[in-house]
């Protein structure tokens, strides 16, 4: 008996000829510790193993504490007035966010395409461990939800269940279909695709979810068809050809999320080289004053404008200021809109510094007071979006419909003062 299995060894050992594994099974257990110790290395060099443990020990002990509190003391009021969509919003999140890991590599172009039985074991293997860790991503924030689920809206514990494996299966939905497309289009085709299919996917899922959260069935036959789509694009996936380049590109992604995330505050992404700007292409005036002080100030604002990174970070200041004024109670409203003002000036009025501190702007023959001047009146515009969005929540959730009349005096108020105060003690002459 020993001699016959030496001799079915040998045979697949002729059969798997130069190669240093005897499986593709063998070639993804070897490919998923590389890349467990490659995510390992990446948080090293950020951050040393002691400090971590100084943040995550303390830390893991004081989530707990509160995770307990949770379950056993006192909500606060305003938790249970939240619409139930809100708490499924962390679950959106990481329902579209990230994508499918293959563990294939560049030089498997070379070696690895001779053997198709190779390519798909790693690709089934790799399908399945991406929607495990899915599944364990979404449970874990799903338990850290469902105090407030279950206590502040009424979810009965089969409800909870049911919403759970509705989240899992939608999870799976998006990551398979996704992934699908990501490896199949390029450009524009991508988008056209994709848009479509995440948000479709994503917003039947919240939509059975939150009129759906006091039925056991209708979340359970919405999970089902989400799974039966999963399954056709996991077969159809297995079958799909000519892929390789597609597959590869999207693996160096997933593999590099947390190199990005690290070093996301260090280096900025490059821009792409655009002889026109995106926004204002004819350079048109956009102050009425046609003298210095203004134009400068005007070319300040379409800075920031044409900027896609601090474009972006100002949209995104303004969508957390607008939830935050949005849940708040009442009588912290306005207070917490003036703060939120004055962080937003902060950081406007530091880009104009580091805007009119610029070595191009030095050619031009602006003195210091000038461009005092010219910042005391870009700042107050570029403020003037965010207060008014802010006002307008503000004022509509406390004044009803007097608050469409009354946003546009406080805002605009609100951004002038701000500003004004700012480019006072900020703007040296």
């Amino acid at each position: 008996m020993s001699g016959l299995r030496q001799e079915g060894k040998a045979a697949r050992a002729r059969k798997a000829g130069a190669y240093a594994f005897p499986s593709g099974k063998a070639l993804f257990r070897r490919r998923l510790v590389s890349h467990f110790h490659e995510q390992w290395k990446m948080i090293r060099t950020a951050a040393d193993w002691t400090v971590l443990l100084y943040i995550l020990i303390p830390g893991a002990l004081l989530g707990g504490r509160f995770y307990y509190g949770f379950w056993q003391g006192e909500l606060p009021d305003w938790v249970g007035k939240l619409p139930f969509a809100l708490f499924l919003l962390p679950l959106v999140y990481l329902i579209v966010s990230g994508s499918v890991l293959l563990f294939l590599q560049e030089g498997d172009a070379l070696f690895l395409r001779q053997r198709e039985r190779w390519m798909q074991a790693l690709i089934r293997r790799g399908l399945l461990y991406s929607l495990g860790v899915t599944a364990l991503k979404l449970a874990a924030v799903f338990a850290v939800l469902l105090p407030f689920i279950v206590r502040s809206q009424g979810v009965s514990s089969g409800a909870a269940w049911s919403l759970l494996l509705l989240t899992v299966a939608c999870g799976w939905c998006v990551k398979l279909l996704g992934h699908r497309v990501k490896v199949r289009y390029q450009g524009f085709r991508r988008w056209l695709r994709l848009i479509p299919a995440v948000s479709v996917t994503v917003g039947i899922y919240v939509r059975v979810g939150a009129y759906g959260r006091d039925d056991l069935w209708l979340p359970l036959l919405t999970a089902a068809v989400y799974l039966a789509v999963g399954a056709w694009a996991f077969r159809s996936r297995l079958r799909l050809r000519g892929t390789f380049l597609g597959d590869v590109r999207e693996d160096y992604k997933q593999r590099m999320r947390i190199a990005a995330l690290l070093l996301r505050g260090v280096l900025d992404k490059p821009r792409p080289t655009r002889y026109r700007p995106w926004i204002f292409r004819k350079s048109q005036p956009l102050l009425r004053s046609r003298d210095a002080v203004t134009r400068f100030a005007a070319a300040a604002i379409k800075a920031l404008l044409r900027n896609p990174s601090h474009l972006k970070l100002y949209l995104q200041f303004t969508g957390v200021a607008l939830i935050a004024v949005a849940i708040v109670p009442s009588f912290l409203k306005w207070p917490i809109y003036a703060v939120l003002l004055l962080l937003m000036a902060y950081w406007l009025s530091s880009f104009w510094l580091v805007f009119s501190g610029d070595d191009y702007i030095g050619i031009l023959p602006f003195t210091k007071g000038q461009k005092a001047d010219a910042g005391t009146k870009a700042l107050p515009i570029m403020l003037m979006p965010a207060a008014l969005l802010c006002a307008l929540v503000v004022c509509l959730q406390m004044y009803g419909i007097w608050g469409v009349i009354l946003f546009i005096p406080s805002g605009g108020a609100g951004a002038f003062i701000v500003g004004r105060m700012f480019s006072g003690f900020r703007f040296s002459r």
